[in-house]
């Protein structure tokens, strides 16, 4: 085979991928650039309102306590939603591995929740926990008759109901993917440990938990970032309310976006989450990287 024809099957393969290429590629770079474009501007649609203002807007989501109130709040709900994921699902997973009656029925109803969409179990969720008519206060007045209590009303009970149904809906596919790592430990690890005296706890501390740690670290990330661009299940749940308590950040650019038609300062906090994504990705790869080593 000479130069031109070893040249020539070189290329093809590029030439039948550079469509896809050029139009992914278009279909990525071109949103993030007319994003961070937009960043810099004051653009009001209404008004017809584009005027260019630098850094203003970056400057400005320091001060505007809406932002704080979503940011501090997003905070929240994504440390303490993948803290309950790591324990419950581990938790979870171990029981969906054990050897019992029905196994696979088990494993198969647990993905329900997940398979919902998230505006389904938001317009659930807000009718299961109303004070007058909801599953969870009918619960409850089984056993305390004169109960009262409006959960979507009071901050702190609204913020812990939007946790406790995301927990509710993605728990149970967090389980199963830390249910596959634990499918691949040998049971003639544990047959030897309990050989040499070893019981379920120190077995599950001295085995188990080191063998699916990679795995666990795996699921955080992606799962983390899912938890930042959380919109549908507070949009359905609670519309960020009570004020702007439940207000996450995704919620918030929403808002900003195609309620208050603010399109530039919409595009900074897009930009920022952005940013705040990309340093977990970084995270990731770095934190995987020692892990393999």
């Amino acid at each position: 085979m000479n130069t031109k024809q070893k040249s020539t099957k070189w290329m093809i393969p590029w030439i039948l991928i550079l469509p896809v290429v050029l139009i992914r590629g278009f279909t990525t770079l071109y949103p993030i650039l007319a994003t961070l474009k937009n960043s810099l501007f004051d653009i009001k649609v209404l008004s017809g309102v584009k005027e260019f203002v630098g850094l203003s807007n970056y400057i400005n989501v320091f001060n505007d306590p809406k932002i704080i109130t979503s940011i501090s709040f997003t905070l929240m709900f994504v440390v303490v939603s993948m803290i309950f994921h790591v324990v419950l699902g581990v938790a979870l997973a171990l029981i969906l591995n054990m050897k019992f009656k029905g196994q696979r029925f088990l494993r198969t109803i647990v993905l329900i929740p997940w398979a919902m969409p998230a505006v389904v179990v938001g317009m659930a969720a807000k009718w299961g926990f109303n004070n007058d008519y909801g599953l969870v206060n009918d619960f409850i007045r089984r056993f305390v008759p004169s109960f009262q209590y409006n959960w979507l009303i009071n901050t702190g009970s609204a913020r812990a109901s939007v946790i406790i149904m995301d927990l509710w809906k993605d728990l149970p596919f967090f389980a199963i993917l830390v249910l596959s790592g634990l499918q691949f430990i040998s049971g003639d690890i544990y047959e030897a440990a309990r050989v040499d005296g070893a019981n379920g706890v120190q077995s599950f501390f001295r085995i188990t938990l080191p063998l699916i740690t990679k795995n666990v670290m795996t699921l955080c990330i992606p799962f983390t970032l899912w938890r930042l661009t959380t919109f549908d299940l507070v949009y359905s749940m609670t519309s960020g309310g009570p004020g702007e308590d439940t207000s996450l950040i995704a919620y918030r650019i929403t808002t900003e976006a195609f309620t208050n038609l603010n399109v530039g300062y919409a595009s900074t906090l897009a930009v920022m989450l952005f940013i705040v994504m990309a340093a977990f990705s970084f995270l990731n790869m770095k934190v995987m990287s020692k892990v393999d080593s």
